[in-house]
């Protein structure tokens, strides 16, 4: 019997590795010579970059970069088998990065991030994804497109230092410093969020309240925002601010999409063709994937809607184990995914079954076995029938 576990980070208590740990002690116990194939999984989100350097021939570069805060730290970049660059953006403006009484979502830059893919160019990357979950900013991408050489100038002439309280105040966009390794190269973002860039849905209104900004600054950002919006427009001859996914990371998808040669791709996509997924479900019994929470957007291209339709595609059986189930969560049954199991096993607040994550996560991981090990006897004792 070949299984392969591919779960999700479950946000706030396990990495995708070490839920496959889990997932992987309980089958054992229950199906003890099972060839097993762990791959750790994510959609673009924080984790995307730990789950990609375990692909083999794969290594960790590391860089200097600010971060969100303009505090120098040390970083890093993935750098793939086939010479492509893997630039996870939490890892220089990531929103952990700075504690909650410093967060200031006028001051986040993500000029650490522009860093970082400054230095994978000149170590000769020209395939370059970009991860764009997990920010702590929302600066439309101005911080990294200056670490990058373009210059963002005010009514006098005068450059900005690109941070988010700038974005009001720029007039004109001066992308002849542009370093020429970034025109050359390829980019993709790697994203589930499809955000535009402004309005109700936008990157202010919908993201802003998580990195400290309150209704006011919200108001400033998104009026700002939108003033960007018209010189970026202008400036490229480009209807960028309605694009899907321009509001991701508080607006670096649009800076990526406006300047550089980039293309928009489903997170949990590009990380299934990346990692080769499909190749491994040759000879596969059963997968079994996961996430913290699956409710309706779990169907709505992310990880178990992902691998579910790719199982599909290939008759191969797939269950989730999650952390919990919300509204509309039985539409993953037509993404591919058989059966969804919740670790929360008793009625219990948020804070207790975060608590007790490894006792019952443990718990559901080997209820999930148990039940498969039952479906096997019965098939086992039909075939004798």
């Amino acid at each position: 019997m070949k299984i392969i576990l591919a779960p999700d980070s479950f946000k706030g208590t396990f990495s995708s590795r070490e839920m496959i740990g889990i997932l992987s002690r309980a089958a054992r116990r229950y199906f003890p010579d099972c060839e097993i194939v762990e791959i750790p999984i994510a959609d673009g989100g924080e984790g995307t970059l730990a789950a990609l350097l375990e692909l083999p021939g794969s290594r960790e570069v590391t860089v200097e970069a600010y971060d969100p805060m303009g505090r120098p730290r040390k970083s890093r970049y993935g750098l793939l088998a086939e010479g492509t660059a893997v630039v996870e953006m939490a890892e220089a403006s990531g929103l952990t990065l700075v504690p909650p009484v410093e967060r200031d979502p006028l001051l986040a830059s993500t000029y650490g991030t522009g860093q970082i893919i400054l230095q994978a160019l000149r170590d000769g990357c020209r395939d370059i994804v970009v991860t764009l979950g997990g920010s702590a900013t929302n600066d439309g991408g101005i911080g990294c497109m200056r670490a990058l050489g373009i210059r963002f100038l005010d009514r006098q002439g005068q450059e900005l230092e690109a941070l988010p309280r700038d974005l009001e105040h720029i007039v004109r966009i001066d992308r002849s410093g542009l370093e020429p390794l970034a025109a050359k190269a390829r980019f993709r973002i790697m994203s589930d969020v499809r955000n535009p860039l402004l309005g109700p849905t936008g990157a202010t209104m919908v993201f802003g309240p998580q990195k400290g900004a309150d209704a006011q600054r919200r108001q400033l950002l998104e009026t700002g925002m939108s003033v960007y919006a018209d010189v970026l427009e202008k400036t490229t001859g480009r209807q960028i601010r309605g694009l899907p996914g321009a509001g991701a990371a508080g607006g670096l998808g649009a800076a990526l999409m406006a300047f550089l040669d980039t293309e928009v791709c489903s997170g949990i996509g590009l990380m299934l063709e990346i990692s080769r997924f499909a190749d491994h479900l040759q000879g596969t019994d059963l997968v079994i994937t996961g996430e913290g929470h699956c409710d309706g957007q779990s169907a709505c291209g992310k990880v178990l809607d992902g691998i579910g339709r790719l199982c599909r595609a290939h008759d191969v059986p797939a269950v989730a184990l999650v952390g919990g189930m919300g509204a509309d969560a039985s539409d993953i049954y037509a993404r591919g995914i058989s059966a969804v199991v919740p670790t929360i096993n008793d009625a219990m607040p948020l804070e207790k079954a975060m608590e007790r994550a490894d006792e019952l996560a443990g718990e559901a991981a080997d209820r999930l076995f148990c039940l498969l090990r039952l479906g096997a006897e019965i098939e086992k004792k039909k075939g004798s029938c």
